[in-house]
């Protein structure tokens, strides 16, 4: 493995990273819309990921991360008492998204996380690399 391909790995994480970031993002924008184009009220986006692999030589190897798609989760609604909303049924009930703001928080906390270890790998390369240019004169 070599420095850039280390470097095209770390830069794969952050991508995915960052698009889990986007997708959290939209989650608790919609935490409380009831009603979608699709009808109902808005479901929970998930990211999922995927290992990305290169062929070599040798065979294929790990190369990074990929995001596969992004999946509803199918959790079930939460019911709010609130006869006063128009999207109430009959018995005075609305159905909430399934989102869980906490949660996304902690998933948000999580991928910047995620991201900074990705960047850290990118800078430490950079530094080994000019280490080694000083070594080599």
């Amino acid at each position: 493995m070599s420095l850039f391909d280390a470097i095209g790995i770390s830069s794969s994480g952050m991508t995915a990273q960052q698009l889990r970031v986007d997708v959290i993002s939209n989650n608790i924008a919609n935490a409380n819309t009831t009603r979608t184009p699709e009808g109902g009220p808005y479901r929970r986006e998930i990211p999922i990921f995927a290992e990305r692999f290169a062929a070599t030589m040798n065979g294929v190897v790990p190369n990074g991360v990929k995001v596969v798609k992004v999946v509803e989760d199918k959790a079930p609604f939460q019911k709010i008492y609130d006869p006063t909303n128009p999207d109430a049924d009959k018995d005075g009930y609305v159905k909430m998204p399934n989102v869980n703001v906490l949660r996304e928080m902690v998933d948000l906390i999580a991928a910047q996380r995620s991201y900074e270890a990705n960047a850290t790998v990118i800078s430490n390369v950079k530094a080994m690399a000019s280490a080694a240019v000083q070594i080599g004169r």
